[in-house]
């Protein structure tokens, strides 16, 4: 197989493979190669790369493709270019290093070495513990999307009323995420419980229809609502990444407004499309915040609506 050289800007950076087929054709879709997954992540990085700078990253990667057994990569490989930025983060028993994708290179050359999905800290490296993000996971029981819309506009109203912003985007997998821009004046422990707060909160008000709880066996049919990915060290799918499912679809921003649209559905979204969605700028004046919200005040109001 040949290696193609791409130009992502300030780099020209190398494809090895490039033919590699990393996304089988299916019946409504063609084959994704490696170097049409590069070309993706190189058109989108004027969208991506604000979502990503400065934030730690696990890298979901797929070098014989998806339907191969992934590698899930916190520490940066020994053979990453020393221009591939990073940064060295403290865990229980030591220190991991992780990478940055700063720019369109990394992205390409992440695409390079097979790697489909980038999963996001909600902080950011110089301030690892003090989130700028708050993120809640809707997560359906089954295949109907309709009680994720649904669950959204709920969630969304009481963010409202606690005065807090916030944006949806489609996971590209099953649900859907709302992710919320902070001030980063709160600790990590803070911004959990009163993710908490807000999700008990809706549950108590749709018991028969959303939970709060972790184990799938007490869920029933009822749509989780996911809180986890907001402790020290968790992830989050990040804007325009590549899922590692049939048709390669793409964790999508969207404006709030299209919740209200029946024909959404969580893989709505492609790498054949993403970018030209994203030249829509579905989060424009939303994210990345002009105003980040504190947490100061919200809990009061949450406590006053309940």
């Amino acid at each position: 197989m040949s290696t193609l050289a791409v130009d992502a800007g300030r780099r020209t950076v190398e494809v090895a493979r490039a033919e590699k087929v990393l996304f089988p054709a299916g019946p409504d879709a063609p084959a994704v190669t490696k170097a049409d997954l590069a070309a993706y992540y190189r058109e989108i990085a004027p969208y991506a790369v604000p979502h990503l700078k400065g934030r730690p990253l696990m890298l979901e990667m797929h070098p014989d493709g998806i339907g191969g057994r992934p590698l899930m990569r916190k520490n940066v490989p020994a053979h990453f270019p020393d221009w591939v930025h990073r940064a060295e983060l403290a865990k229980e028993d030591g220190t991991v290093c992780h990478v940055l994708a700063d720019d369109a290179p990394t992205l390409v050359y992440l695409a390079g070495q097979g790697c489909t999905t980038l999963h996001r800290f909600l902080s950011r490296a110089d301030r690892p513990r003090h989130p700028d993000l708050m993120v809640f996971d809707l997560d359906p029981a089954g295949d109907d999307f309709a009680p994720v819309r649904t669950a959204a506009l709920q969630l969304g109203e009481l963010l409202d009323a606690v005065r807090l912003p916030w944006a949806p985007m489609t996971s590209g997998s099953r649900g859907l995420h709302l992710v919320v821009p902070l001030d980063r004046g709160s600790d990590v422990d803070e911004v959990r419980e009163l993710a908490r707060a807000i999700a008990e909160t809706l549950a108590a008000r749709h018991p028969d229809t959303l939970t709060t709880k972790a184990r799938k066996a007490e869920r029933g049919d009822r749509l989780y609502l996911d809180v986890m990915r907001n402790g020290y060290a968790q992830t989050a799918v990040a804007p325009w990444s590549v899922r590692a499912l049939p048709g390669a679809p793409v964790a999508a921003p969207l404006p709030p407004d299209a919740l209200h649209d029946t024909s959404l559905h969580p893989r709505a979204f492609t790498v054949r499309d993403a970018l030209a969605h994203a030249r829509t700028e579905p989060w424009a004046g939303l994210l990345p915040a002009r105003h980040p919200r504190g947490l100061r005040g919200a809990r009061s109001r949450l406590d006053a609506v309940r």
